[in-house]
């Protein structure tokens, strides 16, 4: 199969790896690009929460630094594996999806007088802070990083327009609706929507679904082994 990967660098290629390891040929077009936003962590917080490992990386030194002694937790394995590269020591993961990672603060929280730091981007898919309100744990939300979007490259145009894609990889609504939004700029919805859509949740499906896509896979666990392995699928 020849497989679209469209996430942003680094993770891109990373993934990219993962898919040529599987017998597939790569097409590595990042349709976003991850860009820093200056935010203030200073203060007093019982432990960090991340639902992405961007929220990490746009980070300087001097900003983490004050933070690895704090527990944090992580939505799943990618985030929990940045955050320990980083230097936090005190790791712990979801292993899954947003609603997993409140499940999990929410058992965890022991009536800390301090609130929790959020590291997060500018656009979220889940409202982690008010869904922790509701178990009572109080949570500051920093937006540190924001997903800029481009346009179809040249390459990627012209594989959709002559239908050389078998696959492409959605990781977040956000990329998909950014396929979307590309594909119809450029006037290839109708190309764009026929390859497999292998999607990490039925959310990130959504929009693809209302614009008429026909062949959706959806991961049975929000991780990428679990959607990667729809690759050998159907």
């Amino acid at each position: 199969m020849r497989v679209l990967v469209t996430r942003p660098l680094p993770d891109a290629e990373r993934t990219a790896a993962a898919v040529r390891a599987r017998g597939h040929d790569v097409l590595l077009a990042p349709l976003m690009q991850v860009r820093p936003v200056p935010a203030v962590l200073d203060g007093n917080w019982s432990a960090v929460v991340v639902t992405s490992a961007n929220a990490l990386r746009v980070l300087a030194a001097e900003q983490t630094k004050p933070l690895f002694a704090l527990p944090l937790y992580a939505v799943g394995q990618r985030s929990a594996d940045a955050a320990r590269e980083l230097g936090f020591r005190e790791v712990r993961s979801a292993n899954g999806d947003a609603q997993d990672l409140v499940r999990l603060i929410a058992e965890r929280h022991a009536g800390q007088a301090e609130p929790y730091l959020y590291l997060a981007g500018e656009d979220r898919a889940a409202d982690v802070e008010a869904a922790l309100g509701r178990h009572r744990v109080e949570v500051k939300t920093a937006v540190v990083y924001r997903v800029m979007t481009i346009g179809f490259p040249p390459e990627l145009f012209d594989a959709v327009e002559s239908r050389e894609i078998d696959a492409v990889l959605h990781f977040s609504h956000r990329s998909a609706k950014n396929y979307l939004a590309g594909a119809k700029a450029a006037g290839l919805m109708i190309q764009a929507l026929a390859p497999r859509q292998v999607c990490l949740s039925k959310q990130v499906a959504e929009p693809l679904r209302a614009a008429g896509a026909g062949d959706i896979a959806i991961a049975r666990r929000p991780d990428e082994a679990s959607l990667l392995d729809l690759l050998q699928c159907g």
